[in-house]
């Protein structure tokens, strides 16, 4: 009776939502749309549209509609030298500090010695930047029988956003007119389309401008009669050198209608009156080039005219609208992957009701449209050529954006890739890798400004940007962490386990070496045990105490959450030689060198040590929780094979407690998850799931928006994804050399399926379960290869079937050998 319940709720709400996804159940529906019923009041409502380079984001207005635009490359600043050769003179000094004793002192030397300069010839670090303003203001004919008072009533509202085809709309009806406004950024045209209707001829009146807070200047090219006026927008963004131009950007915008009037001009934008049908097309390039992308560089005009006029050569050509347009690359990544779980009344729901109703009561399938949504934001906001999601993706709505809108890599970067290999999007890696490629020099260059001729390799501390850079971050407290190339190297290598491909193994192999050697010729023996550690470094923007000194530091030397990263890093490395068949010499100094470095040490009360002494911390609820990167996302410890340092994780994850900020609590769901325990996890996930803005004073806390943006707060994407993640890691796990099916179920979870999830080693998982257990699964390989699938819980016995031939197995592994192309069915009993 629920089931046909929440079928006639979701017909009689949904109603022409459904027309658009034909091929879905209507609880399908519900998990693949963001939907509302009225305009957006806080950029927080809107909706993200993105093609991986360009982004918009509509307010659904009724009488004037705001839309910001973005392009993912559009930075101020420029590239720059941040050496500092005091750095290098002064660090044996810091480190002596660091092995007596005397941290507060190293890191005060630091603060004077240890930063970043200020560039001699000019330029700064710059930060990402909105690209412009968009705004919409219609004039709606209306008859005098369709007044109330002095106003026109506005009936059937309603706006949302289709996840599988990467579209937004708008409909509404006033002064007895159906107005339907649809928006995307199509992938495969490269420009954004706003395509908007009326229901009665000529009574669509409107006027579009375009606009940006500073730096911009609208002109307009008048149309020739075969073609459209084009309304431009232009600017330089700031470099930071005085007498040399920053980034150049240049977005032009045509409409195109099949029936009425058009006027253009720099001051009102384009009018159009008495129209019946009206598409805004919208071109946007920057002067950025960089090795390995598409960028436009200095041809950005020319490429951005030549974009616009391809997508309004005609009229037939727009009228397409419902086929090429509408991202059929979009859908073909989006829909590799598929999910479904308990379906409840709730989840025909407005999504910012849904929201708030889930603190109230269970609802299950808020965690597929999560995990739909972030596979959604990762497609959307970055592609093979562009640059990687940024701590917003693609999107800003200021000139100054939160934290410069940039690359930290001391969780956030790493945090925004975590759901990308198992959502089968691996293709998406590539913007990634082709940042930490560009890296190398100028890691090379701060590896011998701050550490001295001694250092080679590359290094990166803890943040980056379009521009390079490398150097430790300004205040030492939380920019002297060093480690975040290594832990980017450790995403260069998941997308090897995950492809198996040898040629991308050989490109890559250099990068894992450079950054491996590093770390070999800089890390110092402490005196105490005769560790190898890194020093100066901190635990990512933790602090603590030393003793009676009531002075909190950051500055210590070999943090647990290094020596994690640093062990993967060497043994990734050592892995990658020996399957390369090469550097035999450098591979033993290595694990010569892993012999010498420190254990993973349990504190006297349980919990699982974050220095190498057992500090007395600041904030025992401190939001990073960079010890135990081991637990997750690296594969050092697990509940099976390491059962003392797991129970230590447990130890630790209650003592830091639930909360903290968004992404913070996305993380903690994958701890859980790795943990084994699946209430604990969605739990965690509730808590990331709270309304982020109070509904009686409206500030903004941790939590979800009500376009289900992550608050940090403000907004920071690394939460989308890092839930994401962890909704994929209750469902699956492989990075212990196996395959675990449902490892951490929660007890809600009770029935479902997912589709398409892919697997460390090559291969692709089908599931199905029922009353929390595993009942069947089909296994495709990639590539040829030897798999490991652990026995389900509650599952005593598996038939198995390859290529027509079946066997039986009751052991806790089942092991399998597959070809290329082969496909095996697993019955579970």
């Amino acid at each position: 009776m629920r089931t046909l319940f929440v079928f006639f709720l979701l017909v009689t709400i949904y109603g022409p939502v459904m027309e658009t996804a034909a091929q879905a159940t209507p609880t399908d529906v519900c998990n693949h749309q963001l939907y509302y019923t009225t305009p957006a009041t806080i950029w927080e409502e809107t909706l993200p549209l993105g093609n991986g380079r360009l982004g918009m984001m509509p307010d659904g207005g009724i009488d004037k509609e705001h839309i910001v635009l973005n392009e993912i490359s559009l930075w101020s600043g420029m590239e720059a030298d941040y050496g500092n050769p005091d750095a290098s003179r002064s660090l044996p000094a810091i480190q002596q500090l660091l092995f007596e004793g005397k941290n507060r002192e190293a890191q005060e030397l630091m603060y004077n010695s240890f930063v970043p300069k200020k560039p001699e010839s000019g330029g700064t670090y710059g930060n990402y930047q909105m690209l412009a303003d968009l705004t919409l203001n219609f004039s709606i004919p209306v008859k005098k029988e369709f007044f109330s008072g002095d106003t026109v009533p506005v009936t059937g509202y309603r706006r949302w956003l289709d996840l599988r085809d990467a579209v937004a709309y708008t409909t509404f009806t006033k002064g007895g007119i159906d107005y339907q406004r649809e928006y995307y950024t199509s992938r495969d045209k490269d420009v954004m389309i706003i395509h908007l209707t009326a229901s009665r001829r000529r009574s669509l009146f409107f006027t579009a401008s375009l606009s940006r807070p500073q730096q911009g200047t609208v002109s307009f090219v008048p149309g020739n009669g075969k073609e459209s006026g084009t309304l431009l927008l232009e600017g330089v963004l700031d470099s930071g050198k005085p007498g040399q131009d920053g980034m150049k950007y240049r977005v032009a915008m045509r409409v195109v209608s099949k029936d009425g009037k058009q006027h253009i001009s720099a001051e009102n934008g384009v009018m159009l009156t008495q129209g019946t049908e009206a598409w805004l097309v919208i071109s946007a390039t920057t002067s950025y080039a960089a090795a390995g992308t598409d960028f436009s560089g200095s041809r950005y005009k020319e490429v951005c005219d030549s974009l616009l006029n391809a997508a309004t050569q005609s009229h037939s050509q727009l009228s397409i609208l419902n086929s090429q347009l509408k991202n059929a690359s979009h859908r073909e990544l989006y829909d590799r992957v598929s999910l479904t779980l308990p379906a409840t009344e709730d989840d025909a729901l407005p999504t910012n009701e849904r929201i708030v109703r889930f603190t109230e009561r269970e609802s299950p399938a808020l965690a597929t449209l999560y995990y739909n949504y972030g596979r959604y934001l990762l497609i959307s906001s970055t592609r093979p050529g562009s640059l990687p999601p940024n701590l917003q993706g693609l999107w800003a709505n200021g000139i100054q954006t939160p934290w410069n809108g940039d690359y930290h890599t001391n969780i956030n970067i790493q945090m925004n890739h975590w759901p990308l290999e198992q959502a089968g999007l691996s293709e998406l890696y590539q913007p990634l890798t082709t940042l930490i490629e560009r890296l190398v020099p100028s890691g090379k260059e701060t590896a011998c400004t701050f550490y001295g001729n001694r250092a080679q390799g590359w290094v990166l501390h803890m943040m980056t940007n379009v521009w390079n850079y490398t150097a430790p971050g300004e205040h030492p407290s939380w920019g002297a962490t060093n480690t975040g190339g290594a832990w980017l190297c450790t995403h260069l290598w998941e997308h090897y386990q995950y492809t198996q491909d040898l040629e991308y193994l050989k490109k890559i192999y250099p990068i894992l070496k450079g950054a491996s050697e590093f770390f070999y010729s800089t890390m110092v023996q402490e005196p105490k045990h005769g560790w190898l550690v890194t020093a100066p470094t901190s635990s990512p923007e933790n602090a603590f105490f030393v003793g009676d000194d009531p002075t909190p530091v950051s500055i210590c030397m070999g943090p647990t959450m290094d020596v994690q990263l640093l062990t993967e890093l060497y043994t990734n490395v050592v892995q990658a030689a020996s399957i390369l068949k090469c550097d035999d010499g450098y591979a033993a100094k290595l694990r010569a060198a892993l012999e010498k470095f420190p254990p993973m040490q349990i504190s006297k009360e349980g919990y699982l040590q974050e220095w190498l002494e057992d500090y007395k911390e600041q904030d025992v609820h401190h939001r990073h929780v960079s010890h135990l990167y081991g637990l997750h996302p690296g594969n050092l410890i697990s509940p099976d094979a390491t059962p003392e340092l797991a129970n230590a994780c447990r130890v630790t994850l209650n003592r830091r407690g639930d909360g903290g900020t968004g992404w913070s609590r996305a993380w903690k769901i994958n701890f859980w998850a790795r943990l084994g325990d699946g209430d604990r996890a969605w739990t965690l996930f509730k808590s990331l799931l709270h309304p982020a803005v109070d509904p009686q004073t409206k500030r903004h806390g941790s939590g979800t928006f009500p376009n289900l943006f992550c608050s940090h707060p403000p907004f920071q994407i690394d939460g989308n994804y890092g839930g994401a993640a962890g909704i994929g890691e209750m469902l699956m796990q492989s990075h212990e050399g196996f395959i675990h099916l449902l490892p951490t179920l929660p007890k809600s979870w009770h029935t479902g399926n997912f589709h398409g999830m892919k697997a460390r080693g090559g291969i692709s998982v089908d599931l199905e379960w029922k009353d929390g257990k595993a009942v069947k699964a089909m296994l495709a390989a990639a590539v040829a290869g030897d798999f490991n699938i652990k026995m389900p819980t509650g599952v005593n016995r598996a038939k198995v079937t390859v290529n027509g031939r079946s066997n039986t197995y009751t052991s806790k592994t089942i092991s399998l050998q597959l070809a290329a192309g082969d496909s095996c069915i697993l019955l579970f009993e």
